[in-house]
């Protein structure tokens, strides 16, 4: 059930600890804003000089008060604050709000402090938000204890930025978005992300939850915390660049970034990743349009009253992921009965000029959309709602199309109007009839036929990008089923042997299949190898990072001499203390694969697949999720490759067996997520033919 928040967000009292009349203090802020609602709770100001704030008589002390108080919020100078959490635990508190600054952010030192003061509010059976936080606030239970007023709505943000929380809030407005909670993590001593997500799904009045975090914690239990939600968890966070793969030993460590961890476990936890504030809104005043309009598909049909309108709309569709495949026969014939002769009803559908002799031509259009089984979505674009707002002046319509109605001039730009704003109510009557996805990007968004669209669920934007965005926002992103997390296995015995032949042991003793070999260090031992199995051979040198970059891969050695030729000419130049020699693989209609596990720290083994060989960190077609990797999800990131077409066959080669090689990359990822010792493991690369998949070479570096 996760932890007991009660106290943090409906407690029957609160104090301010560190409440001044100075506006420059942060004790003013907050101060002022708890006493928004004196009815709902007993509100206590303290002040260690006593007197009055804000017209209040302030108390000295908590002790002062004469009373216990369950929520108490501190702001005051770093060196008073332990005895003030102190003052608190002993005043009965059950939850502390710390605002004051300076703990773990400042160093070591800091960090100590903090813990202590974490450990004393745990053993007190408290919680702890913060230190160096802005406060927290719920509209359904009139706690309001930040420095900023929330508009009340559905959305529970969770920020480590009060700027960026400012700024949110900010941009949500225009879309009508409004906060159930605000809850800055400051931190997170003690209330950790993962707690807040926990307890806001469990909040009714919270119908998404906005997150922007730089530390995540604990990433796994968040990705966990996120996935079991139930309702929509959209993620901003920051340090996207590549600066932590520099020093990686392997491929997998030089092609798994920080962005890339945190985009597998958004996708495996069904978590909306956006990049910027304007995206996040963007993708939130989508989720508010309600569950029943999400699609199962992303067929999307794009209809505009301007071929230019139309043709960016569809890029912008296909680039935030969606299809916009060309309508059917039946579908175009359906449209052929509501439209002119000129109009185009392939995909971009196009008016050409229909709406302005016509405006519940735009309905008409609609409506035939929503209703074709073969449309999952509709993106409208253009001019729509001009109409009213300019008091009917005339769209851009299509080349030689019409430009004006009958009536012409003011009287004319009246009637459009009222026609294009009984288009919207049409509209909306469509939609109820079949719901789908339905996102509007119109030149005046603001205008009273585009309200209309907006007051009843529709999502519209200025921005072409933007209704692209959050339509594929409210798109299902995965058919085969929900987002789901996989479960980390029992840890394993340590790997002891981080040797070549340690490390096909261990993977041979989990199903993997490699080629028969055998390591040796001289002559006699190269000989009585090629004894044991029959040739063509191949030889490697072992204890050599890169091998291939190295000059340390011998391949097609057809025979004894040929192998033994190898051999002496790769140690003269190598010098390497111990070989291996195998049995080389029938590459015929093969195709390389790379499939590695790397220990992220915070969201713990994050598995790669893609194109692998020694192209691999050129090519970089690679796709990533958290490990262990079910078989048939890792069929799905195989066929997602940009270069999948290779595995269905091209040019007369046959398919691979992409079951197969699913199923060791599977069996490789368990294997990782059960060594926690283990920072890199990698096969790579991994053979996949028409008739099966086999292990070539492997590698694994401990933490």
């Amino acid at each position: 059930m996760g932890r007991d928040l009660t106290a943090l967000f409906d407690p029957g009292s609160v104090a301010v600890v560190g409440a001044s009349d100075d506006p420059a203090k942060y004790g003013h802020a907050v101060a002022s804003q708890a006493l928004r609602a004196p009815g709902r709770r007993p509100v206590h100001l303290v002040n260690r000089r006593g007197g009055t704030v804000l017209g209040r008589t302030a108390a000295t002390s908590l002790a002062a008060i004469g009373e216990p108080v369950e929520l108490v919020v501190i702001s005051v100078p770093g060196a008073g604050f332990e005895a003030a959490v102190d003052d608190a635990l002993a005043c009965g508190a059950k939850a502390i709000v710390g605002i004051t600054a300076g703990f773990a952010e400042a160093g070591p030192e800091g960090l100590a402090r903090q813990q202590a003061v974490a450990d004393r509010v745990r053993a007190a059976g408290a919680v702890l938000v913060g230190p160096n936080c802005l406060g927290i606030a719920d509209n359904t239970t009139e706690l309001y204890l930040a420095s900023d007023r929330f508009a009340p709505g559905g959305v529970a943000l969770l920020s480590q930025s009060g700027n960026l929380a400012l700024e949110l809030q900010l941009r949500a407005a225009p879309h009508g978005l409004g906060f159930s909670r605000f809850v800055s993590l400051g931190n997170q001593a003690d209330v950790t992300l993962v707690d807040l997500v926990e307890d806001c799904a469990r909040h009714r009045a919270t119908s998404a939850i906005a997150v922007y975090a730089e530390d995540f914690g604990d990433g796994r239990a968040f990705a966990r915390a996120a996935a079991a939600a139930g309702k929509p968890v959209v993620l901003l966070t920051a340090g996207r660049g590549a600066a932590s793969a520099r020093s990686a030993q392997s491929h997998t460590g030089a092609l798994t970034t920080s962005a890339d961890v945190v985009a597998a476990a958004c996708r495996d936890a069904g978590v909306e990743l956006v990049h910027t504030p304007r995206e996040m809104t963007v993708v939130l005043a989508a989720l508010a349009a309600g569950p029943g309009t999400r699609a199962t598909g992303r067929r999307t049909a794009v209809f505009t009253d301007g071929g230019g309108h139309g043709a960016i709309a569809a890029d912008a569709a296909e680039d935030a992921g969606l299809d916009v495949p060309e309508l059917g026969a039946r579908a175009q014939e359906r449209l052929r009965t509501v439209l002119w002769e000129q109009s185009a009803v392939g995909n971009p559908v196009d008016l050409a000029g229909m709406g302005e002799q016509n405006p519940l031509s735009y309905a008409d259009t609609v409506g035939e959309l929503l209703a074709a089984d073969e449309v999952d979505a509709v993106l409208m674009t253009g001019y729509f709602g001009g109409y009213a707002a300019s008091g009917g002046g005339l769209g851009g319509g299509a080349a030689g199309a019409p430009t004006g109605g009958a009536d012409g001039g003011a009287d004319g730009g009246s009637v459009l109007a009222r026609g294009e704003q009984r288009a919207a109510r049409a509209i909306v009557t469509h939609l109820a009839a079949a719901p789908k996805p339905l996102v509007v990007q119109s030149m005046y968004p603001q205008s009273p036929s585009c309200r209309v669209l907006a007051g009843a669920g529709v999502p519209v934007f200025a921005a072409t990008e933007d209704a692209a965005r959050a339509l594929a926002a409210m798109t299902a992103r995965r058919a085969a089923g929900p987002p789901g997390l996989p479960a980390l296995p029992t840890p394993a015995a340590p790997l002891r042997d981080t040797g070549y032949h340690g490390v096909r042991a261990l993977l041979d003793s989990a199903g993997v299949p490699f080629p028969p070999a055998r390591e040796i260090t001289d002559e006699a031992g190269l000989l009585a190898a090629a004894a044991e199995f029959e040739g063509p051979y191949v030889l490697k040198a072992l204890h050599v990072l890169h091998k291939s970059d190295a000059g340390g891969v011998a391949l097609r050695l057809a025979g004894r001499e040929a192998l033994l030729a190898a051999h002496r000419e790769m140690h003269a130049r190598l010098g390497a203390p111990s070989y291996s020699v195998e049995a080389m693989a029938d590459l015929t209609d093969g195709i390389e694969l790379i499939v590695g596990v790397n220990r992220d720290p915070r969201f713990g083994p994050v598995a790669l697949v893609g194109l692998g060989g020694v192209l691999t960190e050129t090519l970089r077609d690679v796709a990533f999720a958290l490990a262990p990797v079910p078989a048939r999800r890792a069929e799905e990131l195989l066929r997602g490759l940009r270069t999948a077409d290779l595995l269905r066959g091209v040019r007369g080669r046959p398919a691979v067996d992409v079951a197969a090689a699913a199923a060791v990359i599977e069996r490789v990822t368990t294997v990782a997520a059960a060594h926690p010792e283990i920072a890199e493991l990698e096969v790579n690369p991994l053979l996949v033919r028409p008739d099966g998949a086999l292990a070539l070479d492997a590698r694994a570096v401990l933490l």
